[in-house]
């Protein structure tokens, strides 16, 4: 245990410079989701709250959203997600989508959690707190952690496309990269049952007081 501790320690030291870059790289998403909030005009932002609002509106009126097919499809979309990445670490020529992918990551959180701030003020505070903050406390590190190992395997990858010693051996290295997205999709399972039965219920209940008094 103290050994494993040790070679992970090491690792996050040796590529530090990658893994700030990527957590830079999700930040600069962040922000600019939020820039296109205060960037949208009246008129666009009263046809989308009011999409937003029906939303709220059916969550108050009717039964409870169903928690299973919360957790079904939420954690389907983060295997989908870290399967992808997963795949463009296997390509050179697919690091650039890697950053992409973490850029819009960013983006989307950024702009959600700014609209619903921008539209609703303190109580838009309250709900993304409850419904999109608990999730992603876990996916964020997640999805850094998957971008930026997808970006170092390809670039182990160049590095063994332009050696002269062909015959070093990418077996080793695979299996572990393998071996840690797995490791990633089961925890995004965690994630996926947070926002299922932890920020789903929370937003349901905040919803239906904003609305019910």
């Amino acid at each position: 245990m103290y050994n494993k501790r040790t070679l992970l320690i090491d690792h996050v030291k040796e590529h530090a410079t990658i893994y700030i870059f990527m957590m830079i790289l999700f930040l600069t998403g962040v922000i600019f989701g939020a820039i296109i909030v205060n960037s949208m005009d009246f008129v666009q932002k009263q046809d989308l709250f009011f999409y937003l609002e029906r939303f709220f509106g059916d969550i108050a009126d009717e039964e409870q959203l169903n928690s299973n097919e919360i957790l079904k499809s939420s954690f389907f979309y983060h295997v989908k997600y870290l399967f992808m990445l997963f795949v463009l670490g296997l390509s050179v020529i697919g690091l650039p989508v890697v950053w992409i992918l973490l850029f819009l990551k960013g983006l989307v959180v950024g702009f959600s959690v700014g609209f619903i701030v921008n539209q609703l003020g303190l109580d838009g505070l309250f709900l993304a707190s409850l419904s999109i903050a608990p999730q992603n406390l876990l996916v964020i590190p997640i999805y850094i952690i998957a971008g930026s190992l997808s970006m170092l395997f390809s670039l182990t990858l160049l590095r063994k496309l332009f050696s002269r010693r062909i015959s070093q051996p990418i077996l080793q290295p695979f299996g572990k990269y393998a071996a840690v997205f797995a490791s990633l999709m089961v925890l995004s399972l965690a994630a996926a049952a947070l926002e299922a039965y932890m920020a789903n219920e929370a937003m349901e209940m905040l919803i239906k007081s904003l609305y019910n008094n």
